[in-house]
């Protein structure tokens, strides 16, 4: 399975990082209904931190932000599954294809986990570039301007040398 086209189907949702249920289904190569059936009838194994059910307004923002239809897919407003729903899917979906699956989009979470990391790194190295930036700025900026002030006092000096009077 393709990490990036999994990476491509995780969303931002209440500060979750999330796969929506038609996704996973797809993924899963089974229904959309059967998958919330199965869901359904696990509820307690989903808290509410490993499984979202979203508002009309967050319903509405996806479907612009994805595309999807007003006339065509579901009407109902879908799951939204966080990193550990998504395990916890594993144990009422039982094929070998699940299987396969969920180890793909465990990889991809983790994949993206790694690279904010190595953003956080690159932009902590950025701050420390800008702070010595500034410093060595700063000192050149000093130095310039203390050559403008002794360019304009050597200004008003009588000049040294030899005058031709031609």
């Amino acid at each position: 399975m393709d990490l990036q086209v999994i990476q491509s189907k995780i969303y931002n949702i209440r500060g979750y990082k999330v796969m929506l249920d038609f996704d996973l289904a797809e993924l899963y190569q089974v229904e959309t209904k059967f998958l919330k059936r199965a869901v359904k009838r696990n509820i307690e194994r989903f808290p509410e931190d490993f499984m979202l059910t979203l508002t009309e307004k967050e319903f509405a923002n996806l479907r612009c932000q994805i595309g999807t239809s007003s006339w065509g897919g579901s009407r109902y407003k879908p799951f939204a599954f966080t990193q550990e729903g998504i395990a916890m899917l594993s144990g009422i979906l039982r094929s070998e294809i699940a299987i396969q699956v969920n180890i793909s989009i465990m990889r991809a979470f983790v994949a993206m986990r790694q690279m904010i990391v190595g953003y956080e790194e690159l932009l902590k190295r950025i701050e420390e570039l800008e702070e010595s930036t500034d410093a060595q700025f700063s000192e050149l900026y000093k130095a310039l301007t203390q050559l403008l002030s002794k360019q304009v006092n050597d200004a008003n000096r009588r000049p040294i040398g030899y005058i031709s009077k031609e």
